[in-house]
């Protein structure tokens, strides 16, 4: 794959800069577990956001030292037997309680709260539910917006964004259905380092680099 086709791939694609990315920042978050956690005891975590997909093919999940539990809008039908899936609302975790689970994970998922206040209810929780955290989300200041890997088009006009997207194929080398675009458009507020430590006051923010910038900001407690 060329170094283009490379950063315009989705991270799910195993060749793209993305995925590799995501790989290392799970690098991190193992050395974290084993810095926090006893060798022999069984982590719950759970993941905000998350799919199967990104569990499935991890060792720690995989030698039984990780249940996950995944929340999501909808249930996720059948997943691994380590894992577990329910529907829920990352900005309302009322399902669970204080201290429940020994870890939090998030990944790539705050920033699609629609608001400010989503956001903060959300950090809110992740904190309240869990022991640990590991929250992680895209730089707004990196230079590729990271949904639509356009150079600087967070910084333009929402309605010409949604030509560009719906119009050209600048956006991953394809033309987005207008359902689609328009939905990212209303969901996605893009968060910079002052917002991650006013969400997570207690954090270390771990920031990810990327051709000597910060492409993305981790909040977690695991020092």
């Amino acid at each position: 794959m060329s170094y283009v086709k490379a950063i315009l791939a989705p991270s799910d694609n195993p060749d793209s800069f993305g995925f590799a990315m995501r790989e290392k920042r799970f690098q991190i978050f193992e050395q974290l577990i084993n810095r926090n956690f006893a060798s022999d005891k069984v982590i719950h975590v759970l993941d905000v956001g998350g799919t199967a997909y990104f569990w499935k093919d991890k060792n720690l999940v995989k030698e039984g030292k990780l249940k996950v539990t995944l929340l999501n809008l909808e249930k996720e039908i059948g997943v691994p037997k380590e894992m577990e899936s329910i529907a829920g609302d990352a900005t309302d975790l009322s399902m669970f309680e204080d201290g429940q689970f020994d870890l939090v994970f998030s990944n790539s998922v705050i920033e699609h709260l629609y608001t400010w206040e989503n956001q903060q209810k959300m950090a809110k929780e992740c904190v309240r539910v869990a022991k640990k955290y590991f929250i992680q989300t895209p730089n707004k200041h990196f230079f590729i917006e990271a949904h639509y890997a356009i150079p600087f088009i967070q910084y333009v006009p929402k309605k010409l964004t949604y030509k560009v997207l719906t119009k050209t194929k600048l956006s991953r080398l394809r033309k987005w259905k207008p359902q689609d675009a328009q939905q990212y458009l209303d969901e996605i507020r893009l968060i910079n380092k002052k917002e991650m430590k006013r969400l997570f006051p207690k954090a270390t923010i771990y920031k990810e680099k990327m051709m000597g910038m910060t492409k993305s900001f981790t909040a977690h407690n695991m020092d």
